[in-house]
């Protein structure tokens, strides 16, 4: 039945069901979230196992490499990762994509548990958590006060502000960065310590066990039963010192006979600036699945309430990703109506009929409404991606309405009715509007299937823009004809074709009769741009270079250096930076990381078009930065394109170091890179205690009474042995350890006493021998071998041709047979790309050729449809080297996408060609010439019509970044213009060379069909 017929005979119901769409598509906007890019759970499972104190090579031999070889037996596992550094060992277990996240993470646990007990005692259970994409700050403030000291304003940051915000709906964490933590310090004298014949380990047990509170079992007095409390705990510093403290010898001392107690701060590890001034501050989280902007709002409303309520707290915004995500959504909405208006006012200027005008353009948003149903049904969010989708079919959801509304207008200018008109010009063309409609479907879908990280990114392109070209032809076929056949008025204007389609016809016949010549050109056409698209004219890159109003600067001291080191640097670094008149505000983060020589500087820029290129700010700020002493700077926030990432990997390590200094000495040649960061091993300085075992075992002494008496005596006792001060609202901790000048002091540290199994403490210099020695800082595992990464700066430069130079280099060529390299990040991600869309690609023009195989009952007349795709191919690289874009993430979308905007003008030719035949008797070549003169027209109105809607996004109109979505409109409009010019002329004598084939294979079954 045909449905467009029924629509005309039957309005009211075609009509309700779009009110049902539009207002359920209002209500499904409405209810969609907000975000920068969509959550994408990608399996990685993350191992974490600490034991303070110890060094990096201690825990890579005890720890890492038994639980690296424990998860490397779990199926589906593809890349094991390692971190260690003092005191923690960060293990990451990267799945391959088809592992369910759940079942990925108890196979972790799993793991973790049968190794547990290999593992040294102390070190704390492995603690097994999920990556969340999403889990990064979107937030930043900072919060000064009068009336509180920074202990006071982080206790009120970390109790009252950080438990009101995680009260609202999608924040997940509140980070407190810099400020202080309050501590009781218990600083013992040596000397008195060593008179006595103790240890800060022993004073460390005695106040656990004795300022504690204990259950006592029950009684029962009277008729009730009462619990039995023992209550040894203090209030304050004070009455700590006055405890009296048993030792092991006997006797028995007051603790403020020995120390001095302070109610203090927490040595600082980490600190805050803002524009250079100390600040105590604070980053917000959203939670899996949650609206950036819904999240912001509330934040912010929140805090305002905080500074009425709190006036003598000032808070201060340091930096804001919300905003930018607002903005990009705003702009992506004015992209749609703005490329929704030029497309309207194309097909206006072709028929110049308000009516039929109308008619077209209410296909947008009862194209596009539907299409949020489908989304919110999905889980999709209002993202990047998504919007990226509709912006770019914007053109096309209203082309088969085109179609349709011109092909009713060219009947009415016959002399027929409207209704008349509408019934016959939609039966005629229903045929043309299903396959072209299908075959767009065919080609968005693959891309929602693709494999590897990009895949699933791309998903919710796929499926938006499969959804809103499917529901375009749902109206192109219920809604358009039957309005058209109600709204249109009889026309007395006689059909005349345009100026220009005489000569068109004219070329058409010359290009029939000279097929020959027309199909070496357009073959030769074809590999000119092929040639072009492998040259370095057009670069190659995973993504485009961006052209954010934030970037970041990273600093890392050499191991060894101190926060206030750090905090000079910083502050160089800031008073460098502030003199570029780019940069506005700069939020730094010193030790943020855990490790106080990393220095994070969060440079928020003036608005776009007040400023040049990024690129170029940050190439003035690697030129500025040159001036901080000992320092690797890092610029960029990575992720964004801006780096190259690559491996070094081996077992032995000397031969990974001699490579790693040789490569990265190679890199440096290459002109017009930045800076280049490595993980090679820094040593530093450190204290290496040698045990005299035979001494050691005649005395009763042993490695681990040494060990922990040091560790006890400079840093204090682990965390969760520490003894505590109770208070009414948080516990305290009490550290236990020598006074600051002890640890200056290595001959004093040796006159130490170590418990003894005699019973009489011993001097550690009688068992032991302290002297300086060096270690590495940082060791870092890749698939359980040692690694370097090493990070190479963009500065601009396309991804493609740094690889390229980078294999180039001698030093990668001599890579000894032991170290091997590997590629990560983006580069590993563009080899994932590459392969994925050449599948997807394949598979989109398979099942367009299922498509149109199925609709035309034919086997060689598609093929004949296929022959555009070439075609399109030349302009999109053509449009890429004109506007100097390159060859990247969002260029291969748009690549696919011609694909099935490319099919859609030779189906129109084809589709007619063929009925023109079949039905109406006519020879190949008039079917051919009434081919292109009836269905010229609309093609050419389709394909400006499609070029305007993308054109706000080819040329970056707004205030928001654009750097993405350019390349894609660039490639998709180019290859649209080639395409349609040489379809129009190339198609029709390809159908007669696929005619004459169908002719000879007919006749050569018919022979075979006769011979006995």
């Amino acid at each position: 039945m045909n449905v467009s017929s029924w629509s005309i005979k039957n309005p009211i119901p075609a009509v309700m069901l779009f009110v049902f769409l539009t207002f359920a598509g209002l209500l499904s906007f409405k209810a969609m979230k907000i975000q920068n890019m969509p959550d994408v759970e990608i399996p990685v499972v993350v191992v974490t196992a600490s034991l303070p104190g110890a060094t990096p090579s201690q825990l890579e031999t005890d720890v890492s490499r038994k639980l690296e070889n424990s998860i490397a037996n779990i199926a589906g596992i593809k890349h094991v990762r390692s971190v260690v550094e003092d005191g923690l060992v960060s293990i990451y277990a990267e799945f391959q994509l088809e592992k369910p996240m759940q079942e990925a993470v108890d196979d972790v646990r799993t793991a973790v548990s049968q190794v547990r007990a290999d593992l040294p005692s102390d070190v704390r259970d492995p603690i097994v958590t999920r990556v969340n994409n999403s889990d990064q700050p979107m937030l930043g403030y900072t919060i000064a006060s009068d009336t509180m000291d920074t202990e006071a304003l982080s206790w009120f940051v970390d109790n009252t502000l950080t438990r009101q915000l995680l009260t609202l709906p999608g924040v997940s964490r509140v980070h407190r960065v810099g400020g202080a933590t309050r501590e009781i310090h218990v600083d013992l004298d040596p000397i008195r310590l060593q008179s006595l014949g103790a240890s800060a380990a022993e004073i460390s047990r005695q106040l656990v066990q004795v300022q504690n509170e204990n259950a006592g079992g029950r009684i029962d007095l009277g008729s009730g039963e009462q619990p039995i409390r023992t209550l040894a705990t203090v209030k304050s510093a004070q009455e700590l010192g006055l405890l009296d403290i048993a030792l092991s010898n006997g006797q028995h001392i007051r603790l403020d006979q020995v120390a001095t107690i302070k109610d203090t701060i927490a040595e600082p590890r980490s600190s805050a600036f803002f524009n250079g001034k100390p600040v105590v501050a604070f980053e917000i989280t959203r939670g899996k699945g949650e609206s950036d902007v819904s999240v912001g709002a509330e934040v912010k409303k929140t805090l305002e309430e905080f500074k009425t309520k709190y006036p003598a707290i000032k808070i201060q915004e340091a930096y804001d990703y919300v905003k930018y995500t607002e903005d990009d959504y705003k702009q992506s909405m004015s992209l749609l109506f703005e490329g929704g208006f030029l497309a309207i006012l194309v097909v206006w200027l072709f028929l110049r009929d308000a009516r039929a005008t109308f008619v077209s353009a209410i296909a947008l948003p009862l194209s596009i409404l539907p299409t949020f149903i489908g989304m919110y049904f999905f889980e999709f969010t209002l993202n990047g991606i998504s919007l990226l989708a509709l912006s770019l079919v914007i053109g096309i959801l209203v082309d088969d309405a085109i179609v349709e509304v011109e092909n009713i207008v060219r009947h009415l200018r016959m002399g027929k009715t409207p209704y008349q008109a509408a019934m016959e010009a939609a039966n005629e063309i229903g045929l043309a509007v299903i396959a072209t409609t299908f075959t767009l479907i065919a080609v968005f879908l693959p891309t929602a299937f693709m494999s590897g990280i990009v895949g699933r990114f791309f998903k919710q392109f796929g499926w938006t823009a499969a959804l809103a070209v499917f529901a375009s032809l749902v109206v192109a076929r219920l809604l358009t004809p039957m309005m058209a056949a109600y709204m249109l008025k009889p026309t007395t204007t006689v059909h005349k074709d345009p100026f220009w389609m005489a000569r068109y016809l004219r070329l058409v016949d010359w290009c029939i009769t000279h097929r020959l010549r027309t199909m070496i050109a357009a073959t030769i056409f074809f590999f000119v741009s092929f040639a072009l698209a492998i040259t370095p004219w057009v670069p190659k890159e995973f993504i485009p270079a961006n052209d954010a109003s934030e970037t970041q600067a990273k600093l890392e001291l050499p191991p060894g250096s101190t926060l206030a080191q750090s905090q000079n640097a910083a502050t160089l670094a800031r008073q460098l930076l502030i003199q570029i008149p780019s940069i506005k505000n700069i939020y730094t983060a010193i030790g943020n990381e855990g490790d106080p020589r990393m220095v994070s500087l969060n440079v928020t820029l003036t608005p776009r078009g007040e400023r040049p290129k990024l690129q170029t700010v940050e190439d003035q700020m690697r030129k500025a930065l040159e001036q901080v002493p000992g320092a690797r700077i890092n610029i960029g926030q990575g992720g964004d394109g801006s780096e190259y990432n690559l491996i070094l990997a081996s077992d032995d390590a000397e031969a990974l170091q001699a490579a790693s200094l040789a490569l990265e000495k190679g890199i440096r040649t290459i002109p017009g890179i930045g800076n280049i960061s490595s993980t090679a091993n820094l040593n530093r300085p450190e204290i290496a205690v040698h045990p005299d075992f035979a001494r050691a075992a005649e005395l009763g002494v042993t490695s681990t009474a040494i060990g922990q008496t040091l560790r006890v005596a400079t840093l204090g006792d682990y965390d969760t042995n520490l003894p505590k001060l109770n208070l009414a609202e948080r516990q305290i901790p009490i550290v236990v350890k020598l006074e600051d000048h002890a640890r200056k002091d290595i001959d004093l540290l040796q006159r130490l006493s170590v418990p003894s199994t005699k019973g009489q403490p011993v001097m550690l210099g009688q068992v032991a021998k302290l002297e300086m020695s060096s270690g590495p800082s940082l060791i870092r595992r890749y698939d359980r071998a040692r690694n370097v990464r090493i990070d190479i700066e963009l500065s601009g430069l396309p991804l493609g041709d740094v690889m390229d130079a980078v294999k180039k280099l001698p030093a990668m060529q001599q890579l000894p047979p032991s170290v091997k390299l590997i590629q990560i990040g983006d580069a590993e991600a563009q080899g994932e790309l590459v392969v994925g869309f050449i599948l997807a690609m394949f598979t989109g023009i398979l099942c367009i050729y299922a498509v149109l195989v199925l609709l035309f009952k034919n086997f060689l007349q598609p093929i004949t449809i296929l022959c555009a795709l070439p075609l399109a191919i030349v302009g999109a690289v053509l449009g890429l080297l004109i506007a100097h874009k390159s060859l990247s993430l969002p260029s291969f979308i748009g690549l696919v996408m011609l694909m099935g905007i490319a099919t859609k003008n030779s189906i129109l030719l084809v589709e007619y060609a063929i009925v023109a035949m079949r039905d109406h008797h006519l020879s190949r070549l008039e079917a051919l010439r009434e081919a292109c003169h009836k269905r010229a027209r609309p093609i050419i109105m389709t394909t400006i019509a499609m070029g305007a809607g993308m054109l706000p996004v080819a040329i970056g109109l707004g205030s928001s970044d654009q750097s993405f979505r350019a390349p894609m409109a660039v490639a998709v409009i180019g290859g649209l213009l080639t395409s349609t010019v040489l379809s129009l002329l190339v198609i029709p004598a390809v159908y007669t060379y696929i005619d004459d084939l169908g002719i000879w294979f007919n006749r050569k079954m018919k022979k075979m069909r006769h011979q006995p």
